[in-house]
């Protein structure tokens, strides 16, 4: 009987072992691995729990008196009265922005005493609440322009009446003398009839106790029309006119029987919006 040699059983030997213990030693590995996951998650779980066992131990350790005060916090923040201080804020902004571009204006309310005198019998008073809200440039332009044309007025005294006349060189009608004071002071056109200056839309109307100097006073003397007679008051109860054919530019008072009888109105043509 031939002989095996000890070489070859060795690497028999060899070979039965790494055959029957390598699957062994890939499972023992997998196990490992596993294990090592399963403890690094279970140290995760354990670190969120302390966490959040953590932050629910401070918020029931804050004091009622905090927990009040944020309460009233959150609140306010809520209510509408917050809302309406923001709004009153830009209220506030808008007025003052409209102020500082406005220019400066006075609103003064005063009360004047007018009188009408009246031919035998004591003169007529009215108490007259004047509101001043015209600003104090545009004043002093209406006064400048009152003064241009009662100088105009004034200097005209005299002169004859003349029908259809517009200038001292010929003398004047009525609402010629009219036309020639106050057509290079106002924007408009100056129409050149009574009547139609009693309905001019540029002209405002006036009561008879609020006259001022320079506003345009008419009557009706023939019929004709609303009006067909027009003066310019001059103040103190007067006005300039030119009357009629035979008769000279002069200064008459509006207190007369005859022109009380006949008055039909007043028109103011320089105002803010009408003056150039």
């Amino acid at each position: 009987m031939a002989r095996i040699p000890k070489a070859s059983i060795t690497l028999c030997a060899l070979l039965f072992t790494t055959l029957s213990f390598t699957p062994l030693a890939s499972a023992s590995e997998q196990a490992r691995a596993s294990a090592v996951q399963k403890a690094h998650l279970a140290k995760a779980s354990e670190r969120k729990k302390k966490n959040t066992s953590q932050k629910t131990s401070k918020k029931n350790s804050r004091s009622p008196a905090e927990k009040t005060t944020s309460k009233k916090i959150t609140e306010s923040k809520k209510t509408p009265a917050n809302k309406k201080v923001t709004t009153s804020k830009k209220a506030s902004k808008i007025t003052s922005r409209r102020n500082a571009s406005s220019p400066l204006k006075t609103t003064a309310i005063t009360w004047t005493e007018k009188c009408t005198p009246r031919k035998g019998h004591k003169p007529h008073c009215v108490k007259v609440k004047s509101t001043n809200a015209i600003a104090d440039v545009h004043k002093v332009r209406i006064q400048k322009a009152q003064k241009t044309a009662m100088s105009k007025l004034m200097n005209q005294i005299g002169k004859p009446y003349h029908w259809g006349g517009t200038s001292p060189s010929t003398g004047f009608d009525c609402s010629g003398l009219v036309y020639y004071a106050y057509k290079d002071l106002v924007k408009f056109r100056i129409p050149r009839t009574a009547n139609e200056m009693y309905h001019l839309r540029d002209a405002s109307p006036v009561n008879v106790a609020e006259l001022e100097s320079g506003d345009l006073v008419f009557f009706r003397t023939q019929g004709r029309g609303t009006a067909d007679h027009v003066g310019v008051y001059v103040g103190n109860g007067k006005f300039i006119q030119s009357p009629r054919s035979g008769q000279d530019i002069q200064v008459t008072s509006l207190s007369e029987d005859y022109w009380q009888r006949h008055y039909v109105g007043a028109r103011r043509v320089v105002t803010p919006k009408t003056i150039r």
